[in-house]
């Protein structure tokens, strides 16, 4: 179930600031405030999607468009249009657990700050 009252959903409304860097009606990216790189965005859809699978399956075609093109866009702005990594991270376990539980693309590039294994 979606929380409404997750932190990236209250930046979507303008509860808590974030320093944005790209948006169109459907998604925007912003600053990530604990990055692992010297370049690190969040990508996020607008829509209450809980995590990615949430949202390739009930996501709108316009919605999907709109998110790739934040992404686009974002990667244009930062210069990362080849050096670059994205991930994202599902509910549990294997590996890393999503934190906030709202769908987002970390887009990451330039120079390492920390290891994504204490992440």
């Amino acid at each position: 179930m979606y929380d409404k009252n997750n932190v990236f959903a209250k930046i979507i409304r303008g509860e808590i600031p974030a320093k944005k860097i790209f948006e169109n009606e459907y998604a925007l990216s912003i600053e990530d405030i604990d990055p692992v790189a010297s370049i690190h965005a969040l990508i996020m859809p607008k829509g209450e999607y809980a995590e990615i699978y949430d949202f390739v399956s009930k996501a709108s075609v316009e919605e999907q468009k709109g998110f790739w093109e934040v992404f686009q866009k974002t990667a244009e702005i930062l210069d990362l249009k080849e050096n670059f990594n994205t991930l994202t991270n599902s509910k549990k376990p294997p590996f890393f657990v999503q934190s906030v539980p709202h769908f987002h693309l970390h887009l990451i590039g330039g120079k390492k700050i920390k290891n994504l294994t204490n992440w």
